[in-house]
């Protein structure tokens, strides 16, 4: 392999690389090679040595559509060789990324089994070649997949190596829909005013209050200056709080920055020694894992929620602000050599104490944060903050689904102006149906169109929570932003239409097919289909628009049929065996009596 120009050249790995070929891949691998296995289009290898090892590869690329990666910087453009390779840390990122080409084929899916790793990929412009390495300090195995399969089962294959035989456990609670006080009162928190929204939001079918930012503090300025103390300043009597909210049938999380300690804490001199960086803008340090002082402090102050207030889980914030570029060099106290361990010890220490005292008890972390090194301290991972970008929304919880093994994913908080109308609420939901939902808003100002949107999709949410979360995702095209998303439970499949795409019927054994429709346009194509089915329309209210048989094969458009369904609405078809059927066309004329109904119930409410 020739020479490229690369400006940010990572320190050159030990020993002289040397040339090798396994399972059609040309490798250059610094280090000694103590593994290799290939088969159906899977190489690994197993680099061992003194100093930092590294594994180098090309692939044509041909036919190349998107570089994706689970950071979601965008999976538009493919990077240049020559550009800065991503440093992935057990606090930021995951070990792991894809070529993927026409028709979301894997053209080259690689992964390493080390949550830290420098990882490197372009293009070649000299060859138009795609150029891929991977480099560890002392020993890394590397997968390369080439099998050119759809993108996500590849990734789904990553996602099963990296989890082995170990056994995560991911509480029940954890997959169901939850709301969040961050963007309905930021830090305007108190008993009552949580325990109004859970009141509300169980009714909706929200199982879950996650109280944010302001419990700790009387300020109302931001930053995080009074980080450190954790006492419930907010919330008084904090066990009783507690108690009512769990009464109502709804599970309490409770919001830490976990790294943060604030100027305005009792502990700010005692920790000043402690610093790993400090953040002056937020009026705070962050404090260095790698001493078990603070590790002891952190856990204690955390696991207090879950040990004397009765909380069922916590959400750890802030975890990838632990990493340091060039932490100072520990001290005598320090029993860690990295600060990553002393993360993994901090986490564990942390889950250890709250799962001795409730064994279901759920942890919410957060992109960037993703590595599968987090996988047995973690219940959830949600999608970073992009408050009403719901593109974004969909993107993040798709990537972060496509690599999170057996952790739930959930959304970022779900918030809309006080008019937006049920149909875009409902897209909201639509946008992150593959994912747990999280809604922020204040529930006693919704509009009656508004809470029968969110009881009706958070309903959808609950019931089909098996296929959503844990059925075989196949989100298309990662360069435009995955406009359809499938997934697969077998004898049922739901389909989410983000943009005016004909919906494939053919194949497969389902019995039950739902399509969401996210997009404005209401004419939903069907196509590929063979047999009959009975057809149900509900709109983004859940209200019954039409419903009736159809011929899979019949329709206004040659070679499929068509239905129409409502911006926001959802079509439920049913297979069955029965030889009559009436194409769709013939669907909607029957339908216009349940159309006029629907148009003056929407007048009227």
């Amino acid at each position: 392999m020739e020479e490229i120009w690369e400006p940010h050249a990572p320190a050159a790995a030990s020993g002289r690389p040397r040339k090798l070929s396994a399972g059609g891949l040309d490798l250059l691998v610094t280090g000694e090679v103590t593994r290799s296995a290939a088969a159906d289009g899977i190489v690994e290898i197993t680099v061992s040595g003194p100093g930092d090892v590294r594994v180098e590869w090309r692939v044509p690329c041909v036919d190349a559509t998107a570089f994706w990666t689970p950071d979601t910087r965008g999976h538009t453009w493919l990077p240049t060789a020559w550009a800065a390779p991503r440093q992935v840390s057990l606090a930021r990122g995951a070990p792991v990324a894809a070529l993927v080409g026409t028709g979301d084929a894997g053209l080259c899916v690689f992964a390493a089994d080390r949550t830290e790793v420098l990882a490197g990929a372009g293009v070649v412009e000299e060859s138009g070649e795609f150029r891929c390495w991977m480099q560890a300090a002392g020993h890394v195995t590397v997968r390369v997949d080439t099998s050119g399969r759809h993108f996500a089962s590849c990734l789904a294959g990553v996602a099963d190596w990296w989890l082995g035989d170990r056994t995560v456990s991911v509480p029940a609670a954890a997959r169901r829909p939850a709301y969040s006080t961050w963007y309905a009162m930021h830090q305007d928190v108190s008993p009552a005013a949580v325990e109004a929204q859970a009141a509300l939001g169980k009714e909706l079918g929200l199982d879950t209050v996650i109280v944010d930012d302001g419990w700790m503090t009387a300020d109302r300025t931001r930053g995080y200056g009074h980080c450190g103390d954790w006492e419930p300043v907010s919330l008084p009597d904090t066990a009783a709080h507690v108690r009512r909210v769990n009464e109502l049938g709804v599970a309490y999380l409770l919001w830490y920055a976990l790294p943060f300690v604030g100027r305005e804490s009792s502990v700010w001199e005692k920790f000043q020694d402690y610093a790993l960086t400090r953040v002056d803008h937020l009026h705070a340090i962050v404090v260095d894992p790698r001493y078990p002082v603070v590790r002891e402090h952190l856990a204690d102050r955390l696991a207090r929620a879950v040990e004397e207030w009765g909380m069922d889980g916590l959400k750890i914030d802030f975890v990838d602000w632990f990493v340091a570029p060039e932490p100072p060099a520990p001290g005598p106290e320090a029993d860690c050599a990295t600060v990553s361990e002393g993360v993994e010890r901090l986490l564990g220490r942390i889950h250890e104490r709250i799962t001795a005292a409730d064994p279901e008890a759920m942890v919410e972390h957060r992109q960037p944060y993703v590595s599968p090194g987090l996988w047995p301290y973690a219940s959830m991972v949600r999608a970073t903050d992009c408050p009403l970008s719901t593109v974004e929304n969909r993107q993040r919880t798709v990537d972060v689904r496509l690599v999170a093994g057996p952790v739930a994913v959930h959304s970022d908080m779900l918030m809309w102006h006080p008019a937006e109308p049920a149909e875009r609420v409902a897209c909201q939901l639509i946008d992150v149906l593959f994912a747990v939902p999280q809604i922020s808003v204040d529930l006693a100002a919704q509009t009656p169109g508004q809470r029968e949107a969110l009881a009706f999709w958070l309903g959808v949410f609950r019931d089909r929570a098996d296929v959503l979360q844990l059925g075989a995702l196949r989100p298309s095209r990662p360069d435009l932003g995955y406009p359809m998303v499938t997934a697969d439970g077998g004898a049922t499949v739901v389909v989410a239409r983000y943009a005016p795409l004909p919906v494939a019927v053919d194949g497969g054994q389902w019995r039950e097919l739902l399509v969401a429709n996210g997009d404005a346009d209401p004419e939903v194509r069907l196509t590929g289909g063979e047999g009959t089915a009975e057809a149900e329309v509900r709109d983004a209210r859940g209200r019954l628009v039409r419903q009736g048989r159809i011929d899979l094969e019949a329709g206004d458009v040659p070679g499929g049929s068509t239905v129409a369904v409502p911006r926001g609405g959802l079509l439920t078809l049913t297979r069955t065996g029965a030889p009559a059927a009436a194409p769709a066309a013939a669907l909607a004329a029957t339908a216009r009596t349940a159309d006029a109904a629907a148009v003056r119930t929407a007048a009227a409410g």
